[in-house]
C-alpha cells in the first residue's frame, strides 16, 4: 500500500499544468468501466446468466485472446490496447488506478505529456503480446492496465529510485512504514516473477504480463535516459535522488 498523498503532492509541486495524460488515463479508465456490463450499473444488461454472458461477450471483444492475437487478424491486433482499458472488477479497477495516480504524476514530468503517453501504450501493448507469446494456445481473455502500470513501476525505479514511499507489508502487522522506491519496487518485481513461475494460462491474475512490463518499462528508461543526469540518483551509485513529499 503506498501513502498516495505524499507521492502525488510531491509530484504536483513539479507539473504546473497537473499530470493531464495520468488523469486522462484514470477517467478514460473509469469511464470504460462505468458504462460496461461489469459495473452491474445498468440493467440493460440483465441479471445472472445474462448478465454474465454479457461480460464473457464484452472481454472477449475487447480483451486479448492470446491465440487470435497471434493469429494476425486485424482486430485482434489492436485488442492489447482496447484491454488496457478494460477492467475485470471494482477491486480490479481501483487497484489499478491507485497505482496509476501514485507513479504516474512524476514519470509524466519527467517524460514529458506526449512522450509518457506512447511510453503507456506502447509498453502496455509488449506486456500483453509478451504475455500472449508464452501463451500463445490460451482462449482466456486477458484485461486490465496493469501491464501498463507495471511498465510504469519499472521506468520509476530507475527515474526515482530514492523517492521514499510508505508501504505496509503484511508480516510487518501493517505497520506503515517508509522505504526508498527501489526497495519497494524490488520486492513487488520479485513477488511478481516467483508467482509467474508457477501461474498457468488459466482464469486469474497475468503475472507474466507485470514481469514482462515491469521490464520493458525498466530497460526503456534506462536507454532513453542513461547518461542525462539521473544515473547520479540511483542507489548503487550514490547521490542525493528526489523525494516524493
Amino acid at each position: 500500500m503506498i501513502d498516495w498523498r505524499e507521492t502525488a503532492l510531491g509530484a504536483w509541486r513539479g507539473v504546473r499544468s497537473g499530470p493531464t495524460v495520468t488523469y486522462g488515463l484514470i477517467a478514460v479508465c473509469c469511464v470504460v468501466f462505468l458504462i460496461g456490463p461489469v459495473s452491474g450499473l445498468h440493467p440493460v444488461h440483465g441479471t445472472g446468466e445474462a448478465a454474465l454472458a454479457a461480460q464473457s461477450d464484452y472481454f472477449h471483444r475487447w480483451g486479448v485472446v492470446p491465440a487470435e492475437l497471434l493469429s494476425g487478424e486485424t482486430r485482434a491486433l489492436l485488442t492489447p490496447l482496447t484491454a488496457l482499458f478494460v477492467h475485470g472488477s471494482w477491486l480490479h479497477l481501483l487497484g489499478n488506478m491507485l497505482f496509476l495516480h501514485v507513479f504516474g504524476a512524476m514519470a509524466e514530468e519527467r517524460m514529458g505529456a506526449v512522450g509518457y503517453a506512447f511510453f503507456y501504450l506502447g509498453c502496455g501493448y509488449l506486456a500483453l503480446l509478451g504475455y500472449a507469446a508464452v501463451h500463445a494456445s490460451s482462449e482466456q481473455t486477458l484485461v486490465g492496465a496493469s501491464g501498463a502500470i507495471s511498465a510504469l513501476l519499472g521506468a520509476f525505479l530507475y527515474l526515482f529510485p530514492r523517492s521514499r514511499v510508505t508501504s505496509l507489508f503484511p508480516f510487518l502487522f501493517f505497520l506503515p512504514l517508509r522505504f526508498p522506491a527501489w526497495i519497494v519496487l524490488v520486492f513487488w518485481f520479485v513477488l511478481q516473477w516467483l508467482a509467474a513461475r508457477t501461474a498457468g494460462p488459466g482464469p486469474g491474475v497475468a503475472y507474466l504480463a507485470h514481469v514482462v512490463g515491469f521490464t520493458v518499462g525498466f530497460l526503456y528508461a534506462w536507454g532513453r535516459y542513461r547518461g542525462k543526469g539521473l544515473s547520479a540518483a540511483l542507489p548503487w551509485k550514490g547521490g542525493g535522488g528526489r523525494r516524493a513529499g
